[in-house]
């Protein structure tokens, strides 16, 4: 369906009762369990790619499924109550005060997390050179010094495809300069993190998953490493495993925005996390984070990232 001609997608009507049996976004909400009430906005493409944005955390992404296979990992406390709130779903989205480790009072990676989203526009565009599903939004948020930023995140995600673009807009809407940093940590987990499991940024090989073997499970997560990208794609593939079959994911960003990527593992048991995590900040040895983007007085940062599946 994305490269369906006009005059081929106008007949469609004729075929189907409604266009949303084809692809749909809509408004949710959770019923039971630790996140009852959660108010979510689900995506289905009609190309295999389906998932939850959380309205009530920056438009992030709660789960994510192609052709029916989980990708992203889950807390067993869920989203609303979690005191590890990076470590669930599959985008949380850190900032726009700190990244990483503590510093200068600051939570761990900071507290846009946690944001409510004031809805700006919702639906199915079928008429578009590409049509896509959509959701955009506005999240106000307050920085330590007395500055104010404004995101402005815009979701999309072509009809019949299996790819998803981010992209976000950061304006200081205060009469004070700010220093904003923000990471993108997308949470993979089983059966796409499982042995065989590679990352590569561009032709160079950055983690992978090897066979447990006689080894005893780890008791703490590795050490994250941050790289610059200089533009390259950043690539997952998992090769066919028993019954499950082989996925790929192929991530690219803004290197004039995004110029870093960091690459975490959890192995431990319960967790098997694989985290990919596109940053505007180099990451320091102490764990912290170098120098953000300085945005002056009614300053813009734009960026964006593209997720596609296969």
């Amino acid at each position: 369906m994305p490269d369906m001609p006009r005059a081929a997608r106008h007949r469609l009507p004729d075929m189907v009762g409604d266009l949303r049996q084809l692809a749909s976004v809509q408004r949710i909400a959770l019923r039971d369990g630790p996140d009852a009430g959660q108010p979510l906005i689900a995506f289905s493409t009609g190309g295999g790619l389906t998932f939850d944005v959380k309205e009530n955390a920056s438009l992030d992404i709660r789960s994510l499924h192609y052709r029916g296979i989980p990708v992203g990992w889950r807390h067993p406390a869920g989203d609303q109550h979690n005191r590890e709130r990076a470590l669930t779903g599959f985008l949380v989205t850190c900032g726009l005060e700190n990244v990483r480790a503590p510093r200068d009072g600051m939570a761990q990676h900071g507290t846009l997390a946690l944001s409510p989203v004031r809805l700006t526009g919702l639906g199915e565009d079928w008429d578009a050179a590409v049509p896509h599903l959509h959701v955009t939004g506005e999240i106000t948020h307050p920085m330590p010094c007395g500055a104010v930023l404004r995101l402005r995140r815009r979701l999309s995600a072509p009809i019949g495809g299996a790819s998803l673009m981010i992209e976000d807009e950061v304006t200081n809407v205060s009469a004070l300069p700010a220093e904003m940093m923000i990471l993108y940590h997308l949470n993979f987990g089983f059966p796409l993190a499982a042995p065989g499991c590679e990352v590569r940024l561009g032709a160079d090989r950055l983690m992978g998953i090897d066979a447990a073997g006689d080894k005893p499970p780890p008791s703490t997560p590795d050490v994250p490493h941050c790289r610059e990208t200089h533009g390259a794609a950043i690539t997952l593939h998992r090769p066919p495993l028993g019954s499950w079959p082989g996925i790929g994911a192929r991530l690219t960003t803004r290197g004039d925005t995004l110029p870093y990527i960091q690459t975490w593992r959890d192995a431990r048991p319960a967790r098997n996390i694989l985290a990919l995590e596109p940053v505007n900040c180099d990451l320091r040895p102490n764990g912290t984070s170098g120098p953000g983007t300085r945005l002056a007085p009614g300053a813009t940062w734009h960026s964006s990232l593209t997720l596609s599946f296969d």
